[in-house]
């Protein structure tokens, strides 16, 4: 990853259409993106495509970003890139099934139907399991996405607050609130000098008491009680 002062004169460069200052951006963030669309994986949605998706929010980033905000560019460049593969998820309507699954699905319903004429019985799930080499919930899983898929989109025909979208009913995980918050605060501690960082490390990732700490750094737990509310005074100040 760049250096925000680097990064900064690679955004001026950029935003003046300089296309090399835009490639070469894209390149020394390009694990930035994958740990965006990381989270879109498994949604109908290629691989291939969801970086393609990344990359154009990383470009409106780009285009958007002003050094007046007072943030680093990659606490700016998270909500429009996970915004840009929500939104084409959004439009594009229905979760898709791949190829694949659909082919084995047909596959096996066809296989049904023949061993329906020819037995008049239809083939338990284990004996599909055997006959295509798979396992039973995957024949079950692969026969339950022969189904028409329900878009998450789609509205609903009751006139209240059911009527929403499933999208907007379903809870979600996706806070970017929460993901821009932790961000901030990963800033936030990386600033720190080297024995305030140690502190919160051992506070709230080693989970030891003021005492504990005290012990570790060789001071009192008064002195680390007021270091510690000092820090936490910084950092509500930041995240303000």
């Amino acid at each position: 990853m760049l250096n925000e002062e680097d990064t900064l004169a690679l955004l001026r460069r950029a935003k003046g259409g300089d296309a090399a200052a835009k490639e070469e951006l894209l390149q020394h963030n390009t694990c930035l993106l994958k740990s965006i669309l990381k989270r879109y994986l498994g949604k109908g949605v290629e691989y291939d495509d969801l970086f393609q998706l990344a990359g154009m929010g990383f470009l409106k980033a780009i285009a958007g970003f002003d050094e007046r905000f007072g943030v680093r560019f990659s606490t700016y460049a998270v909500p429009m890139i996970a915004g840009e593969i929500k939104r084409f998820l959004r439009d594009d309507g229905a979760i898709k099934v791949s190829r694949m699954i659909k082919r084995t699905a047909r596959d096996i319903n066809a296989y049904i139907e023949r061993r329906l004429a020819e037995t008049g019985e239809q083939p338990s799930v284990k004996e599909l399991a055997q006959a295509f080499r798979m396992e039973e919930s995957e024949v079950v899983f692969t026969l339950g996405s022969s189904r028409m898929p329900l878009s998450i989109y789609e509205q609903g025909d009751r006139r209240d607050e059911r009527s929403a979208p499933l999208a907007e009913r379903l809870p979600s995980d996706d806070d970017q609130d929460a993901m821009l918050e932790r961000l901030q605060l990963k800033e936030a501690i990386g600033r720190l000098p080297a024995r305030e960082k140690k502190i919160v490390f051992l506070r709230y990732f080693r989970d030891m008491t003021q005492s504990e700490v005290a012990r570790r750094i060789g001071v009192s737990q008064v002195q680390i009680s007021r270091i510690e509310s000092k820090i936490m005074s910084q950092f509500r100040e930041q995240l303000q």
